[in-house]
């Protein structure tokens, strides 16, 4: 019985050690930038956008099935642009074809609607598709990330916007009637920023609309932090009230994620300091308690975090991905709860990793990782969960 014992412990440690393995969706340009995920094509299943900073482009992806999901995706170049730092699916105009919004830093700054053709059959055809720029966008700030909603309640959906300084700023584009027209769409400043990382729209207060929850990497008042959404009627003169969450003027806080990771029934809020630890903020009464869980040595800096049951054993896990994975150190692990034991998700390959996202991709019934990597050029990724 010992023997059997020590062959299980021994097996253990050797999964906890084996990098799972990895499937390149796009490789083809350079700087990979983030992935943002719905389903464009109706089919059921959710494809994803991203932009390649440094090569110029903005690409979309359509997932091809479990069959194909580990090969390279059918993909679309919907525009290209300068220094796209995001990019997010929206079917803006409300005409049935998703269509593609980019946030540019650099020199550009200037956010981009990419209006996708109104024939599905076209929508892999990178000249049906066609650019657009926000003119009023232009030369504002350094856009760093975009996010739809409805905001106001007409107009169809608008959409949040953050950048970094200099006159960073977090703030919602609001819809004209016609949404094509581009010079129409006003912008609506909401709160002074130093270097947007996260936005994420969700009910905070439980009164039924968009609050925004957004960290702030620097500057004097950075941290998590959320505006109260005043209600549709008012949200374009309204003030938003601030909330702060926690970690204020601490340094290089990084992309946040909600969910419940005790399971208590109510959401919580997690974030990663760059070189720090990841810090959860437990929903408590009308409060929020902070615990600290430090990264292991061999990762590299903090970057995203995300709560998902990993090994699919009903407990929460916390999962995270690195910049500055150099010297061996791995760009993405994950920490089984409750006691929050590391175990190895990328292994050495790939040094700067972005937000990422779970979902079933090859649908055998766990949770696969994707994200992008943009030093070593690994491009937008996924690795397969060996849970199954």
């Amino acid at each position: 019985m010992r023997l059997v014992a020590l062959v299980l412990l021994f097996a253990v440690l050797a999964t906890a050690e084996e990098p799972w393995t990895r499937h390149v969706i796009d490789d083809s340009s350079s700087g990979a930038d983030g992935v943002r995920l719905l389903d464009a094509n109706g089919d059921g299943r959710l494809d994803v956008t991203t932009g390649w900073e440094e090569g110029g482009r903005v690409r979309a992806y359509l997932h091809p099935g479990p069959e194909r999901a580990t090969e390279p995706w059918p993909a679309v170049t919907v525009g290209e642009v300068a220094s796209p730092e995001d990019a997010v699916f929206v079917d803006l105009d409300q005409d049935g074809a998703v269509d593609v919004i980019s946030s540019t830093e650099g020199a550009n700054q200037t956010l981009y609607v990419h209006w996708a053709p109104s024939d599905a059959a076209d929508y892999l055809r990178a000249s049906a598709w066609h650019s657009q720029a926000f003119p009023a966008s232009r030369g504002l700030t350094r856009w760093m990330f975009a996010l739809p909603a409805d905001i106001d309640g007409r107009n169809g959906l608008d959409f949040f916007a953050g950048s970094k300084d200099p006159d960073g700023v977090i703030g919602f584009w609001q819809a004209p009637q016609d949404a094509r027209r581009v010079e129409a769409w006003r912008w609506h400043p909401l709160y002074e920023a130093g270097w947007v990382m996260s936005l994420t729209a969700h009910d905070m207060d439980g009164d039924g609309d968009a609050d925004l929850l957004a960290t702030d990497r620097k500057g004097e008042r950075s941290g998590v932090l959320w505006l109260e959404n005043p209600g549709p009627r008012k949200a374009d003169r309204g003030a938003w009230r601030k909330h702060r969450i926690g970690t204020v003027g601490e340094e290089q806080v990084m992309f946040l994620t909600v969910g419940d990771l005790d399971q208590d029934g109510r959401e919580d809020v997690a974030t990663i300091i760059s070189r720090g630890p990841i810090v959860i903020y437990y929903g408590r009464g009308k409060g929020w308690e902070r615990e600290e869980i430090g990264l292991p040595d061999r990762a590299g800096t903090g970057k995203a975090v995300a709560i998902v049951d990993v090994d699919l054993d009903g407990v929460r896990d916390l999962a995270f991905t690195c910049e500055q994975a150099v010297d061996g150190k791995d760009g993405a692990m994950w920490l089984a709860g409750p006691d929050w034991t590391p175990y190895a998700l990328s292994g050495p390959e790939g040094v700067k990793f972005d937000r990422m996202e779970w979902i079933d991709l090859d649908e055998d019934g766990d949770l696969d990782m994707m994200t992008c990597e943009e030093r070593d050029e690994l491009g937008v990724i996924w690795f397969e969960n060996p849970a199954r």
